[in-house]
């Protein structure tokens, strides 16, 4: 199947796992509509990358060393708006998902699915469509009426996380220990969490916090 254009699919796979490239570089091989023409391994590399090989579509890991995928996505469509970007990544939890799309992507596909999803992925964004996995609609859907945390919000639930008390928090944050309480009590609410422990595995889960 050629691509639309009729020209080969020039891709960029960025993840920092060998085995992850190397599994996109099987599937990839034998499509006479597609070439790998780049590898990185980390969000900075990926800029590089980009830079130099100006893929058709860039195959984007989110949890990186050095720069996310998110913060190097927002840096290449800074560059060249028009870039088109599949996130590629283990992680399905809506608040990620709803972050990497607004930063750009065309795409969320969870790796997963990679066998069954990528190529046809790869095709639809080359032609300038988007696409979903069906599983990752469907949690932004059923999230989409919940309230959002606030960035401080977020920040002390990754220190709650992290084990910290809210005097803990307090102090690392240089707020009062009420403040912290009171943060706390609406992470609950807008979660829907019964207590902290809770809290911290929905954070995890919908993608809003990482360990």
């Amino acid at each position: 199947m050629a691509s639309k254009s009729g020209a080969v699919i020039r891709i960029l796979a960025v993840d920092d796992h060998p085995l992850i490239r190397e599994g996109i570089a099987a599937v990839i091989t034998n499509q006479p509509d597609m070439q790998l023409v780049g590898e990185a391994s980390s969000g900075r590399e990926a800029i590089e990358k980009f830079r130099a090989s100006q893929p058709d579509v860039t195959l984007m890991d989110l949890q990186m060393p050095e720069m996310s995928g998110i913060d190097a996505m927002i840096a290449i469509r800074g560059e060249n708006p028009g870039a088109r970007i599949v996130v590629l990544t283990t992680y399905g939890g809506d608040a990620l998902a709803a972050r990497a799309l607004k930063a750009g992507a065309q795409a969320y596909v969870l790796k997963s699915l990679v066998r069954k999803d990528l190529l046809d992925t790869i095709r639809v964004v080359h032609a300038g469509a988007k696409r979903v996995s069906l599983d990752v609609a469907e949690q932004l859907a059923s999230n989409m009426a919940a309230s959002s945390l606030s960035e401080r919000e977020i920040e002390v639930l990754r220190l709650v996380a992290s084990g910290h008390s809210n005097k803990r928090i307090a102090g690392a944050l240089s707020i009062s220990e009420d403040t912290a309480k009171g943060h706390m009590k609406n992470i609950l609410e807008k979660l829907g969490a019964v207590d902290r422990t809770q809290a911290v595995t929905l954070g995890l889960r919908r993608g809003i916090i990482q360990l």
